[in-house]
């Protein structure tokens, strides 16, 4: 059986939540911060290490109306970039 990936958020990173629900995402290991729109601060909420992508996509769809018909690609891709940056790692878990 194959394993999946589930993003977890690094314990180290601070969300700090802004006006109209953007916020910035601080790494003070490294320094890097990275500015969130309303769909990066809810996938950021929901990665837990227990859901996969697939899941995180099915939960954005449930929570906004006007997702896009390429979310499951970006939604992936914006969590690659956080792993490239160390605000997310993966749990594997079968």
């Amino acid at each position: 059986m194959e394993k999946a990936k589930k993003p977890v958020q690094n314990p180290h990173a601070i969300l700090r939540e802004e006006f109209d629900d953007w916020a910035i995402l601080f790494n003070p290991e490294t320094a890097e911060a990275v500015g969130l729109n309303p769909t990066g601060v809810a996938v950021w909420k929901i990665m837990d290490g227990k859901k996969g992508i697939e899941d995180i996509v099915a939960e954005i769809y449930k929570s906004f109306s006007d997702v896009s018909d390429n979310a499951a690609g970006d939604i992936s891709a914006f969590i690659d970039e956080l792993f490239r940056n160390n605000f997310v790692g993966y749990s594997l878990v079968s």
